[in-house]
């Protein structure tokens, strides 16, 4: 069996397009009662930016099917997801979910 790896390239597409979606559901989506998306994370930080290397994607796969990374902001294992989005999703008829690396 060979060793399972993350293209570079696919990795930073999908880190792309989930910073996208998130950035329009921040513009377009239903408004928050504080009108920030991230309620809880961080936020004595002015901003919020998780780097994940490559080779602890790489690691989380070895013992797992997937690694689900959190796009909503309500996860309590951020940056992981842990489903939260789907209450998330109920109370505001949003489609959020999240980014799913899979070996």
């Amino acid at each position: 069996m060979g060793q399972s790896s993350i293209d570079p390239i696919s990795l930073t597409v999908g880190i792309g397009v989930g910073m996208v979606l998130m950035a329009a559901v921040r513009r377009f989506g239903p408004a928050q009662s504080s009108g920030h998306i991230n309620q809880s994370v961080d936020k004595d930080k002015d901003k919020v930016a998780t780097m994940c290397k490559l080779n602890d994607v790489e690691d989380i796969l070895k013992d797992k099917p997937a690694a689900a990374y959190c796009r909503c902001w309500r996860s309590k294992t951020f940056p992981m997801c842990d489903g939260s989005h789907a209450a998330f999703n109920k109370a505001t008829g949003d489609n959020t979910g999240p980014l799913v690396f899979k070996k």
